[in-house]
C-alpha cells in the first residue's frame, strides 16, 4: 500500500462523502473504497475544475479527454477484484491523468499504464511523481495492442469503449487473469474476459459511456 497521507488534507470532508455516497450507490468492496478514499482526485484536474473533484461525474480533461466519475473507477476495480485475492500484476489501457493508475497503486505493487496522448501522459507522469507513486510505469503507445514486452498480466482495465474486445489484451492475460472494458460503439456494457486453461470466458454488466478506444499514437 502507499500512503498519501498529508496530500490534500483540505478535501479530506469531501472524499469523506464521495466514499459515503459510493457505499450508497452499491459500491461494497472495502478495499476499493479505501483506495478512492486516499487518493486525492483534484490534484489530476485542471485547478478550474478541482473544486469538482469529488462530485460523482466525469470531468474534463485536456484534449477533449475526461476522467472517469469516481463510481464508475470504484465499479470497474471492483469488478477486477470480485472473487480473487488481489489484482497481481495489472495493464491500465488508457492512462489519462494517471487518476484511477493512482487508485490501482494502492492495491497492487506492479501498476502499468498506457495512453496514446502524448501531452496527457505527460500530465499523468507528472500527478503520480507529485504523489510519489514511482513505481507506476507509463508508456505512450497504442493501448489497443497493450503492454506485450510488459505481459502477462493479471488483472487489465480498459478506460475507453471498443467496438469489440482486442484480442492483442486478451492474448497478453495470465492464466487466470481478468480484464474489465466498456464494449459497444453505441449503447455501451462493462465486460469482463477471464483466461481460462482452455480459452477466455465473458460476462456483461453494467452500462456505461466512455470515450472510444483508437489506435495508434498522437
Amino acid at each position: 500500500m502507499n500512503g498519501l497521507a498529508g496530500i490534500g488534507m483540505t478535501s479530506d470532508r469531501t472524499r469523506t462523502r464521495m466514499i459515503e455516497r459510493l457505499r450508497e450507490q452499491g459500491i461494497r468492496n472495502e478495499q476499493v473504497l479505501m483506495a478512492l478514499g486516499v487518493v486525492p482526485r483534484h490534484i489530476f484536474l485542471e485547478p478550474a475544475m478541482a473544486h469538482r473533484a469529488y462530485e460523482d461525474t466525469a470531468l474534463p480533461l485536456i484534449l477533449g479527454q475526461t476522467i472517469s466519475q469516481p463510481y464508475i473507477v470504484a465499479r470497474m476495480i471492483e469488478l477486477l477484484l470480485a472473487g480473487r485475492a488481489g489484482l497481481g500484476r495489472t495493464l491500465e489501457v488508457g492512462a489519462g491523468c494517471g487518476y484511477q493508475a493512482a487508485v490501482l497503486a494502492q492495491l497492487t505493487r506492479e501498476v502499468y499504464g498506457i495512453e496514446r496522448l502524448a501531452p496527457l501522459l505527460a500530465r499523468a507522469r507528472e500527478n503520480l511523481k507529485a504523489l510519489k507513486l514511482t513505481r507506476v510505469r507509463l508508456k505512450h503507445g497504442d493501448g489497443m495492442a497493450g503492454m506485450p514486452e510488459a505481459a502477462p498480466f493479471d488483472s487489465i482495465v480498459v478506460a475507453a469503449a471498443g467496438a469489440a474486445v482486442p484480442q492483442a489484451l486478451k492474448d497478453q492475460l495470465a492464466v487466470g487473469g481478468r480484464l474489465v472494458i466498456p464494449v459497444g460503439s453505441g449503447v455501451q456494457e462493462l465486460v469482463t474476459v477471464e483466461r481460462t486453461s482452455d480459452g477466455w470466458q465473458e460476462g456483461v454488466f453494467d452500462a456505461v459511456r466512455f470515450v472510444p478506444l483508437l489506435p495508434g499514437v498522437a
